[in-house]
């Protein structure tokens, strides 16, 4: 009987199958020691902040750097936090982000509507004269405005920094909205106004309640620009009574001297509200990003 050769275990098919899994095993490995490289150079000045917030004036800067405190100094805290009135900054800077935070989402959902979802002549026309305001840089406007409000008389009050958010707040809200908007199914607003209802009423009752994540992706956008903002309060206020805390910040540091270990501790405590806010909200801002701007 003629004898044939065993054949291969593998056929050059099944071996380049078996492969496979083994490369993409390769591949994800790469991906995830990228991340975590990227993920601890973005975490290394938080880290740096921490650590630096418990340590001596002198001790900050050591060369080469301690990263674990010796002694840790838990003064730096009430030390920082006395040194300035921090409750009236930190309730000035609220007194500033929630009518802020309000008027953006009410007057951005408002526009966002009116250029998605209602027909009337020269509405793509007028969205793209908004949208090319964005290429304008902060500093071009800065001027006439400033003169605006203090032909107003309003200079060194909350008004140059609540009122223009109750004018449809930034042009970025109102095309983050609108996109969003553009996602949803018309079929639901022809069904609403079969029963009768009116534009106002399909906003409050179809479409709000549908776009949750964009609006809460707008609030965090809003809040944190309002809360870390230093720009607008030194340009319109000139009373340290009316400060927000980022202008409290800075009075740590001076022309001479900078207390960097009071100010390290202060702005942790000042950071601390919106990691909690992020971390609380990461899931409605993930989405409200991820599903923005499927549909032109």
């Amino acid at each position: 009987m003629k004898a044939y050769p065993a054949a291969s275990s593998r056929s050059p098919r099944r071996a380049r199958a078996f492969g496979r899994p083994a490369r993409a095993r390769v591949a994800a490995l790469c991906v995830y020691l990228l991340l975590l490289i990227g993920s601890a150079a973005m975490l290394m000045p938080l880290l740096w902040l921490v650590r630096s917030s418990f340590m001596g004036l002198s001790q900050i800067f050591i060369f080469p750097p301690e990263w674990i405190p010796d002694p840790w100094r838990w003064d730096n805290y009430p030390t920082a936090l006395t040194t300035i009135p921090f409750v009236r900054y930190f309730f000035n800077t609220l007194f500033i982000l929630v009518p802020t935070v309000a008027g953006t989402l009410l007057t951005a959902t408002l526009a966002a509507y009116g250029f998605s979802r209602l027909q009337w002549p020269g509405r793509d026309w007028v969205f793209g004269i908004l949208l090319s305001a964005l290429m304008l840089p902060y500093a071009v406007t800065l001027i006439p405005t400033f003169l605006l409000w203090a032909e107003f008389g309003l200079i060194n009050t909350y008004w140059p920094l609540v009122l223009p958010d109750w004018f449809g707040g930034s042009i970025f809200y109102i095309f983050l909205l609108r996109q969003f908007f553009l996602t949803l199914p018309r079929e639901l607003d022809e069904a609403a106004i079969i029963d009768g209802a009116n534009p106002l009423q399909v906003l409050r009752h179809v479409i709000v309640p549908l776009s949750r994540p964009a609006l809460i992706t707008v609030g965090i956008f809003s809040s944190l620009f309002e809360w870390n903002d230093f720009l607008g309060p030194l340009i319109y206020l000139n009373d340290s009574r009316r400060f927000t805390l980022a202008l409290g910040l800075a009075e740590f540091t001076g022309i001479y001297t900078s207390q960097w270990h009071l100010l390290m501790a202060a702005a942790t405590v000042v950071i601390a509200p919106v990691l909690i806010l992020f971390l609380f909200a990461q899931r409605y801002f993930i989405e409200g990003i991820a599903l923005t701007g499927i549909k032109a």
